[in-house]
């Protein structure tokens, strides 16, 4: 492992610096994302049966958190970032996801459960996409899509082998214990590598100098801002929707858990695809068509959940949705780079983030409440196949920003 005085000096060993900066923000989203966001929805339904609780319930405390905490935390998360660099808050970001992940494997009434989801949500908007962004934009001028896309393969592999991990352990140990778990693999994993992350590259340090500095008045007052955030919001309150209630809708259809685990797996094994693919096209064609695609995609997808049952719809299901979902997240942040420059990326992305969450987590809450009143998702997802495609709709309108250099 380098050391910091390796780290601090970007133009002893450039090549060798970047490769360290994307294993450092592969493994933090990994972790953060893969791991913790990705693998709570597996203990919903143990959770429910055990507790009483209902799926608008269940779903209330990822709303909750991010509800109280992105508004009040996001834009300053950006600020911090811009100003000081992502490395601190992302240590703290780290050991506050992995506490919340342990809290939630003993939190037995709603106010514990509300307490560590609030946790859950500092976590993420501390040592999460955020700061991995912008950590990537500041060492990475040139193949930054590729760079960004090879780091949000953590986000897929995390997610693929989370619920396999849970199963095995909640087989043998109890989803109690098996949830307390990851919130440990979170800290081992995550933790180390963020520790040593030191500058930036000369490179994108020389392009954010030559950019002309951009103030968050000046961004908030550009219409192409709100396009990107209403668009993004869009496309991630579905698949947060959909993510969401996964298991339980599978368990519905009298999926095993073993079984369910491997659909959830085959969903983020397909996210890798998507996160590669989106990457070298999001360097290649312009990024607004790829974001146009990518929300398609997402559309296409969930209308297979609503379709009669024919062998193989599920794992096809799986495979689009997961292509779709993972170029989403990704496709964000170059976009805003485009509009905006990478000068004031932390705090344009921190309010959009603060946007997305909202959508994240309210769509969730939606859908279990669909699923309360009617006993089926099939009114949710038709209306989430409606919010995809306005989220295509809007992004059309985005300006076309020039292509990106491989």
């Amino acid at each position: 492992m380098p050391d910091s005085s390796q780290l601090s000096n970007s133009d002893s060993s450039p090549r060798s610096s970047q490769t360290y900066i994307v294993i450092t923000a592969f493994l933090a989203l990994f972790a953060l994302v893969g791991f913790a966001y990705y693998g709570l929805p597996f203990f919903f339904d143990f959770m429910s049966r055990e507790y009483g609780w209902s799926r608008t319930v269940i779903t209330s405390g990822n709303a909750l958190g991010k509800l109280l905490v992105g508004p009040l935390f996001g834009f300053i998360a950006g600020w911090l970032i811009d100003k000081y660099g992502p490395r601190r808050l992302m240590m703290a970001g780290v050991l506050m996801m992995g506490t919340a992940l342990i809290g939630l494997s003993f939190a037995d009434s709603l106010g514990l459960f509300y307490l560590f989801y609030i946790f859950n949500a500092l976590g993420y908007v501390c040592g999460g996409p955020l700061p991995c962004q912008v950590l990537i934009s500041r060492w990475f001028d040139r193949n930054r899509g590729k760079a960004m896309g090879i780091a949000y393969l953590g986000i897929g592999s995390g997610g693929a082998v989370v619920p396999l991990i849970a199963a095995g352990l909640e087989k043998n140990f109890g989803w109690h214990n098996s949830l307390a778990v990851l919130g440990v693999f979170v800290i081992l994993i995550a933790f180390p590598m963020v520790f040593f992350i030191r500058g930036s590259s000369s490179r994108a340090s020389t392009q954010m100098q030559r950019e002309p500095a951009v103030t968050i008045t000046r961004v908030l007052k550009n219409p192409n801002f709100y396009l990107l955030g209403l668009g993004s919001m869009c496309a991630i309150g579905v698949v947060g929707g959909v993510n969401q209630h996964l298991k339980l809708y599978l368990r519905d259809l009298e999926f095993t858990q073993m079984q369910s685990a491997h659909v959830i797996s085959l969903v983020l094994l397909s996210s890798l695809i998507g996160r590669v693919m989106m990457g070298w096209l999001a360097d290649i064609f312009r990024r607004k068509y790829v974001m146009i695609l990518i929300y398609l995609i997402v559309a296409l997808a969930v209308p297979l959940l609503l379709v009669p049952e024919f062998q193989g719809r599920i794992y096809i299901f799986a495979v689009i949705f997961g292509i779709g979902l993972g170029g989403d997240y990704m496709i964000i942040p170059l976009m805003a780079g485009d509009l905006f420059g990478v000068r004031a990326l932390g705090r344009t992305m921190g309010i959009i983030l603060v946007a997305d969450g909202v959508a994240e987590s309210l769509f969730p809450m939606f859908l279990g409440r669909m699923y309360d009143i009617n006993s089926s998702y099939s009114v949710g997802f038709i209306i989430l196949i409606g919010v995809a495609l306005a989220g295509a709709l809007i992004v059309s309108f985005l300006p076309e920003a020039p292509e990106a250099r491989a």
